[in-house]
């Protein structure tokens, strides 16, 4: 097995969708400056930018559990493909959360159920981030540890909850 550090980060999210956690620590690790100062750039708010790359990453590994990567070009670009912030305006944003904040609210309530099912650290990060609607660094102050602790416990709470909501056939997709 290569070494992850001499991996490129195309060769990281097919290690990571093989099952190798690390893989995705070391994506992330490299990937997360970059991606923020991108997303900042665009919409010019700290917290709009926080929120934004927070959910890319989630949804970044959502679609690497699915399988959904190929290595046709690179990592960044992946990433950015449905996430292209550049047409975007803030009224635009605040439309899109309005629309979604139903489909949202139902999930949540899914989730909530869910959740008990959880082990505690898990709970405790899903319940901070979609219900006191902390961010991943808020999180990660809060419970004394870095941002990707905060990150890998949100990661595993997304994989028991979905393999959860498959067994009790619980559609859980956020929008």
């Amino acid at each position: 097995m290569k070494n992850l550090n001499t991996m490129t980060n195309e060769e990281l999210a097919i290690s990571y969708m093989e099952g190798n956690n690390r893989a995705f620590d070391m994506l992330l690790q490299r990937t997360q400056d970059a991606l923020f100062t991108y997303i900042l750039f665009v919409v010019h708010d700290n917290d709009t930018a926080n929120d934004i790359f927070q959910e890319t990453f989630v949804k970044a590994i959502m679609y690497l559990q699915k399988g959904r990567y190929t290595p046709t070009g690179k990592f960044s670009a992946w990433m950015n493909e449905d996430n292209d912030l550049s047409n975007i305006s803030s009224d635009e944003l605040l439309d899109a959360s309005k629309e979604a904040d139903f489909v949202n609210k139902q999930v949540l309530c899914d989730v909530k159920k869910l959740m008990e099912f959880l082990p505690a650290t898990q709970r405790e990060v899903v319940f901070m981030r979609y219900y006191q609607e902390m961010s991943f660094k808020e999180i990660a102050e809060t419970t004394g540890v870095s941002i990707n602790t905060s990150l890998g416990r949100m990661r595993y709470a997304l994989i028991n909850m979905r393999k959860l909501a498959r067994q009790n056939s619980i559609e859980l997709e956020m929008v």
